[in-house]
């Protein structure tokens, strides 16, 4: 570690004690930026990087609400609204027990650099609660995301801040959430994105994040001289992103064989198909049932349950040719990616925010495997919610095929950033670095031009 990053990480550490992964994200970024820095001393005399570490503003707020029994709940909402020198602050609600200010911090921080290669004007943002809808009622969800919304409607508007969902955060709790909205302000706006389709969604945004994903690894793929023809793809997750990952490696010729939930993974060495995958997605939107149960469906699949104590995950130690982690944040660790490339993996695309750990990063990037980081791979799910932006503002909807067909070009031109910010800074081939340069570089000579704000 260089002395300008030992010291900068130093300084984040004495700000932000016990926020490892706000942590993580910020080192991987200050790493990549040195050169930067280094050929454009202006950008270090302004102090742009501590700057661009430090949220424009953080909301955290309390969230009682009544439960089916009639009993008081309380939860914490928060919203960290990190930069805005590009556009309105952009990114999801997550409801999950694990969400803490640490979390939703790294997740802020990155969605800056995301927003910021979509080439479209958004800011970065994220927010959520430690609710946790698994096992809630219609009643109790719609109960909680009223509370919620009854606080948040004074920080969020559609030239200010428009969050969309995350984890446990679907077109339900954001119908609920967007009703409440209208009800408080009285204006039917963009402000929320993911709606339903008939009342100001957009088509493709469910499975944005996911098909986005496929067409990043897409252009990696070609890169190489490589398509997806007769490729095997290992998936983890089985919500939105990993179902949709699958559905497009399925269309573009290849064969998704894994699914994987909280309690553990199934491998189908027979193929997932579209049959199978249309069982999946009843099993996880409407039944919300366990992945488990794929194995008692299907006498081709093997079920594995997770172990705490292994140290690893074995769903990463099947051979395979691509690898979509689509779950969550450091899913593998090192000795999963050893694996990984072990077992013939060629190219991994984070369909998840962040789901290698820095140890994991480096084993792929030194093994010359294509590596796809979230930033990029990801980013998708928001290129498509600021289409829904645009077409809220513009009170028009676009067909599918052309939200896709956009889809799909802004993944291009955001592989294209990266793979050349990669050569320009004398890392070819890094999209890691390539990805958290061509993102810093747009959102610092935005912050450059609006002067110290």
């Amino acid at each position: 570690m260089s002395s300008h990053v030992e010291a900068f990480m130093d300084q984040i550490n004495r700000r932000d004690p016990n926020q490892p992964e706000f942590h993580q994200a910020v080192h991987e970024v200050v790493e990549s930026v040195q050169p930067v820095l280094d050929r454009h001393p202006e950008l270090r005399a302004a102090k742009i990087l501590e700057r661009i570490c430090e949220p424009e503003r953080v909301l955290q707020f309390r969230v009682p609400w009544l439960d089916d029994q009639g009993n008081v709940q309380v939860n914490r909402g928060f919203r960290c609204e990190f930069n805005s020198a590009i556009g309105p602050y952009k990114g999801g609600l997550r409801f999950h027990p694990s969400v803490n200010l640490s979390i939703l911090k790294f997740l802020g921080f990155e969605q800056i650099f995301k927003n910021a290669l979509t080439t479209l004007p958004i800011g970065g943002g994220k927010g959520g609660s430690d609710f946790d809808p698994k096992g809630r009622s219609d009643n109790e969800v719609m109960k909680f995301c009223q509370s919620f919304m009854t606080e948040l409607f004074r920080h969020i508007g559609a030239d200010t801040d428009v969050p969309a969902g995350d984890i446990g955060v679907g077109g339900r709790e954001i119908g609920f959430m967007f009703g409440q909205y209208k009800r408080l302000t009285n204006k039917f706006e963009g402000v929320l994105t993911g709606k339903g389709r008939n009342w100001g969604g957009s088509l493709i945004r469910p499975e944005a994040t996911g098909y986005g994903c496929v067409f990043f690894v897409g252009e990696m793929l070609k890169a190489r001289g490589e398509s997806y023809d007769g490729k095997t793809a290992i998936i983890s997750g089985s919500g939105n992103v990993a179902q949709y990952t699958a559905e497009k490696v399925i269309a573009l010729g290849g064969r998704p064989i894994s699914f994987s939930d909280s309690g553990g993974f199934i491998i189908d060495e027979a193929g997932i198909d579209t049959e199978k995958l249309a069982w999946v997605m009843d099993l996880k939107n409407n039944r919300r049932g366990r992945i488990s149960e794929y194995a008692k469906q299907y006498s081709t699949a093997t079920y594995v349950a997770n172990d705490p104590n292994l140290g690893h995950n074995p769903l990463w130690d099947v051979n395979c040719d691509i690898a979509f982690p689509s779950a969550t944040q450091n899913e593998i660790n090192a000795k999963d990616a050893a694996n990984l490339v072990a077992n013939g993996c060629k190219y991994v695309g984070e369909g998840a925010n962040m789901p290698s750990t820095p140890d994991a990063v480096n084993t792929f990037l030194d093994s010359g495997v294509a590596f796809g980081p979230a930033k990029a791979a990801n980013a998708g799910g928001v290129a498509v919610s600021a289409l829904e932006m645009s077409q809220n503002s513009m009170r028009l909807n676009w067909s599918r095929e052309e939200v896709e067909t956009r889809l799909h070009n802004i993944m291009i031109s955001i592989h294209d950033a990266t793979a050349g910010a990669a050569d320009e800074y004398g890392t070819p081939g890094n999209l890691v670095n390539g990805a958290n340069i061509a993102g810093f570089l747009k959102v610092a000579n935005a912050m450059m031009d609006q002067g110290v704000v």
